[in-house]
């Protein structure tokens, strides 16, 4: 690199050149990083649409054993011929679950059926004998929202019932190098259909457009050059010119 910028300096005039060659190489990496990070808003899509409404309600089984009770749950509390021990009960922000004779019980993490199982050990090591006990979720709080593409952390983040974009994108660690964030999409499921709209991150920093709500299941996708070429194929191909658009 020295030696051609000597070259070139002398070709167009000692230290002047140098400096000329010096700006003309800034100006080829920039013009570099700039195509890397395919930045800029997308013609195709409409930005910060009016009509972003709130998603339809999640359907849930409260039988679903795979799900994991977390703070502000509530969980029904079921003991065989033990009505004193039977009722419904808020998981706690630390995690527990509290109730008579046991105090707080760890709870958090656990499915339905081991929550039922460890309240059975509990119970029938010092109080009952051979004591039944099933747990059911009445409330679930604990929903996620999914965030992929060009962020530090791609993955699935707990949200209580619902945030904005830039609280969604700092959980997965804010937009990695090579991100776009003028082009970020959220797909959303609305009137039984899935939905999809587009925002500009940069405008949102600056205060231009309003930070948008993020609802539990929602799906964030922020584009770049870290974007896997599924995400990368489905946002060239959804058609996003209406305000807000079914496919």
């Amino acid at each position: 690199m020295q030696e051609y910028l000597s070259d070139y300096g002398r070709a167009h005039g000692g230290q002047r050149g140098t400096r000329l060659a010096i700006i003309l190489i800034a100006v080829l990496a920039l013009a570099v990083l700039l195509s890397g990070c395919n930045a800029g808003r997308d013609s195709k899509m409409t930005y910060n649409p009016a009509n972003f409404r709130a998603p339809d309600e999640l359907p849930f089984d409260t039988s679903l054993a795979t799900y994991r009770v977390g703070p502000g749950d509530v969980v029904n509390v079921s003991v065989f011929s033990v009505d004193s021990l039977t009722g419904q009960h808020q998981i706690d922000a630390a995690g527990n679950l509290t109730m008579p004779l046991l105090g707080a019980v760890p709870a958090a993490g656990l499915s339905t059926q081991e929550l039922s199982d460890k309240l059975t050990q509990r119970l029938g090591a010092k109080y009952l004998q051979d004591p039944q006990v099933t747990v059911s979720l009445v409330t679930a709080v604990a929903r996620t929202v999914t965030v992929d593409g060009s962020v530090g952390a791609p993955g699935l983040y707990p949200v209580a019932d619902k945030t904005t974009l830039m609280k969604t994108i700092a959980m997965a660690k804010g937009t990695s190098q090579g991100a776009n964030p003028k082009k970020v999409v959220v797909f959303r499921q609305i009137d039984g259909q899935r939905n999809a709209a587009a925002f500009d991150l940069t405008s949102i920093r600056d205060g231009v457009d309003p930070d948008p709500v993020i609802y539990a299941n929602d799906i964030v996708v922020v584009d770049g050059r870290d974007i896997s070429p599924a995400w990368s194929t489905l946002l060239q191909t959804v058609p996003l010119i209406a305000l807000f658009s079914r496919f």
